[in-house]
């Protein structure tokens, strides 16, 4: 008792205390435990339960490391009231029934999975066994073979010896057999027509023979041979001068031929003398299909005709040439290109002399189809002999087949707008029918644009076909910068509507002074087709070009403001001219109704002179057909009293009553002192000034011209008293109209004041009208 109460010796471990196993079990435990959480991959924290900021040395943690369960139970029995420590008991009692299910589960997975582990080992075992007594069977026969193998190699060492010597003897024989049975198979060759065989006969025996023709008998083999070799080769170059055959049987005698010795030189010069012969009858048959006489077939058979017979064939010729005369370098090299220049020319200048028949045709896909064609034909003898550059010259007809096809394109736009502008001529000169209406303005207008748009787009859709992707030269540089910017945009588009800008203008240089044979409705549309260019189609067709032509060149192109500038000032102009037009016609009537009548000895006004409603009627039917072309446009507030103001001798600035009592003939002085006076105040009329684009300018223009014509004619005539008063009579009525179609109804008022004034100033009587009169009259007119 006493040993057991003095605790464990010297010589005592930890297992032998009553403790050790109690001790030892919990921490085996917890490495059962660790191990478990590495496999399954789970943290200390996620396995204990515990959230992330608990401590872990926390003795009442259940899940920690350092739980003490007395420390845990007094702090339950501290802390908790006994219905809550009855449910900590049944919830402990639920996780331990939980933890020992999870357990079991685990246990039973873990076992599942190592039986299986050990079953494959087991399977592994045995498989391997069987390989190893397999392998050991396999070295064992192999051993015995080898053993075997040597054995037989030793007993047939000396029939193997023996039997190499006979084979050698065998084909000496043989060899020897075949040079003394030389003579005889070369004449059954020569007189079976099988030259190839003959050839490859001797070149097979040559060296030989040659090596041993010291010997007697081997000399007249040789000599016999070669006495054949002769005759075969007189009789190849026979077959080869005749020329019936064709390139690949007239190459292979050339090949026999060098094979039998030939001299290459002059056989070179024969192969292509024979070619040139067959090459230039394929273009005479070209040329005979260009011929007046018979019919020339279209450009698409044209270009497969002669692609397939004169270009094919130069493939031949060359490709032959390459193989046969290879041997000859760069001399060789250069007399075929020379040879291939010579008649690729000529064959390039028939095929040009086709291609400038299609100019006329309007169809451009049949025309592009044989280019392509023409062009992909010559791929093939281009790479063969890059030093002939056919390739580049048949870039170069098709370049400029496609610069022709623009301009015919240009030509034919040009063409186009002129027969438009004559089908606006004869609608406008057509005699109308009573009770039927021709077509107005505003749709010949439309009409000329629709089909002016309808023809650009036709010409981009025809030139668009060059630069088709399954077209073999839309590849070209040419046709992907230099064709789309300058060809296609400058050439045809920019030029077309240049050269309309241009014919536009024209009819403002015609001759005489009423504009020659040009209708003034034709120079208003086409002012009115100008400027709607210049607004928005312009612009249109511009875009449409760039989107259908990808422009990959930096060369310079007009831009969109050069043009519509261009098109505005043409506008401008034909407008101008048209109010120049206008206003000549007007004042022509004014002028003439002034220079042939009698003002000194006329009659009293009775009535408004005839000419005056002319006037009055022509500036209507002018402002209508301006109208349906062009917008209202601007005026100034108008008075009221703009109908109802009457005429004196002198201008409304003056008073009438002021001279009229006192003129005696020595007045006039101080008449025209007080009138030139007058003008230096009066604001200044500028009768050509610009014109702008709506109606009420263009108005304006058309009676300042008129009213000034009216005004130097008055200037230059004499007029009696009555002769002022219908002066006075025909201003009123004309003022009466005039003043609205005008911007400033001042303008009207300035002008026939001075035209009053001046027939005052040329009246030795100058009794005006009184203006109740003056009124009635043209009321009644």
């Amino acid at each position: 008792m006493a040993a057991a109460a003095a605790g464990p010796g010297p010589g005592s471990g930890p297992g032998d205390s009553p403790e050790g196993p109690e001790a030892e079990a919990p921490e085996r435990r917890r490495k059962a435990h660790g191990m478990l959480k590495l496999y399954y991959g789970l943290s200390e924290g996620e396995t204990a339960g515990r959230p992330p900021g608990s401590d872990p040395l926390d003795p009442t943690d259940l899940n920690g490391a350092h739980f003490d369960p007395e420390v845990y139970l007094d702090k339950l029995r501290r802390e908790c009231p006994l219905a809550q420590l009855m449910d900590s008991e049944t919830d402990m009692v639920r996780q331990i029934r939980a933890l020992d299910s999870d357990m079991q589960t685990l246990v039973y997975e873990n076992y599942n999975k190592f039986i299986s582990a050990t079953d494959t080992i087991r399977k592994m075992k045995n498989d391997f066994r069987k390989m190893e007594d397999e392998m050991d069977r396999l070295a064992t026969n192999m051993a015995v073979i080898t053993d075997f193998s040597a054995r037989i190699s030793a007993t047939l060492q000396d029939r193997h010896e023996r039997i190499t010597k006979l084979a050698g003897v065998h084909a000496l024989l043989r060899k020897l057999q075949f040079l003394f049975e030389l003579p005889s198979r070369l004449t059954q060759c020569v007189e079976l027509g099988a030259y190839g065989q003959a050839v490859r006969y001797q070149g097979r025996a040559r060296a030989v023979l040659q090596q041993y023709q010291h010997l007697p008998s081997f000399r007249a083999i040789q000599d016999d041979c070669q006495v054949i070799t002769a005759r075969l080769a007189q009789q190849l170059r026979q077959r080869f001068r005749e020329g019936g055959s064709g390139a690949p049987e007239q190459a292979e005698c050339v090949e026999l031929l060098l094979a039998l010795g030939e001299p290459a030189e002059e056989l070179c010069a024969e192969f292509l003398a024979h070619a040139r012969g067959r090459l230039e009858a394929e273009l005479r048959s070209l040329e005979a299909e260009l011929g007046p006489s018979p019919p020339a077939p279209d450009v698409l058979e044209f270009t497969d005709h002669g692609g397939s017979g004169f270009v094919g064939g130069l493939c031949q010729v060359a490709s032959a040439y390459q193989e046969l005369f290879a041997a000859q370098g760069p001399a060789g090299a250069e007399k075929l290109a020379a040879f291939t220049r010579e008649l690729g020319g000529r064959y390039f200048a028939l095929v040009e002399r086709r291609l400038a028949q299609e100019q006329g045709s309007g169809d451009n896909s049949l025309l592009v189809r044989a280019l392509d064609r023409f062009h992909r034909r010559l791929r093939a003898p281009g790479a063969l002999l890059a030093a002939a550059g056919l390739a580049e010259a048949a870039t170069e007809i098709v370049e400029r087949v496609a610069r022709e096809r623009l301009g015919h394109h240009l030509q034919g736009l040009r063409a186009a707008f002129l027969g438009c502008l004559t089908d606006v001529r004869q609608a406008l000169a057509a005699p109308r029918l009573a009770g039927k209406e021709g077509p107005g303005l505003a749709e010949l207008l439309a009409n000329v644009a629709s089909s002016i748009l309808s023809h650009i787009k036709a010409s981009l859709a025809a030139v668009h076909l060059f630069t088709a992707k399954e077209v073999s030269f839309s590849n070209k540089p040419y046709f992907r910068g230099e064709f789309c910017s300058q060809g296609v945009r400058e050439g045809l588009i920019v030029g077309f509507i240049r050269s309309m800008c241009q014919t536009a203008q024209s009819f403002c240089d015609s001759p005489g002074e009423k504009g020659g044979a040009t209708p003034p409705a034709l120079l208003l549309l086409l002012s009115r087709l100008c400027l709607d260019y210049e607004t928005a189609t312009i612009s249109y067709i511009l875009t449409l070009t760039d989107e259908q032509f990808l422009v990959q060149d930096q060369s310079p192109v007009t831009p969109v403001s050069t043009l519509c500038a261009e098109a505005r000032e043409t506008a401008r102009r034909l407008l101008t001219h048209y109010v120049k037009v206008q206003g000549l016609v007007i004042s022509q009537m004014l002028r003439k109704s002034v220079e042939t009548r009698d003002w000194l000895s006329t009659l009293e006004p009775r009535n408004v002179r005839a000419v005056m409603k002319r006037v009055v009627e022509d500036t209507t039917a002018i402002d209508v057909q301006v109208g349906l072309l062009y917008e209202e446009g601007v005026r100034k507030a108008q008075s009221s009293d703009s109908s109802k103001r009457t005429f004196s001798v002198y201008s409304s600035s003056r008073q009438q009553g002021r001279y009229a009592p006192s003129y005696t003939p020595s007045a006039p002085m101080d008449t025209n002192l007080l009138s030139n006076i007058q003008k230096l105040f009066s604001e200044r009329i500028d009768v050509f000034s610009p014109v702008e684009f709506n109606k009420v300018s263009v108005l304006t223009g058309i009676i300042k011209i008129s009213l000034k014509t009216l005004l130097e004619c008055v200037r230059l005539r004499t007029f009696g008293r009555f002769g002022l008063q219908q002066v006075q009579v025909d201003c009123h009525f004309l003022q009466l109209y005039l003043w609205r179609f005008v911007a400033d109804e001042e303008l009207v008022h300035l002008l026939l004041d001075e035209v009053v004034a001046s027939a005052a100033l040329r009246c030795p009587d100058p009794v005006p009208m009184e203006p109740s009169v003056v009124e009635v009259i043209c009321e009644r007119g």
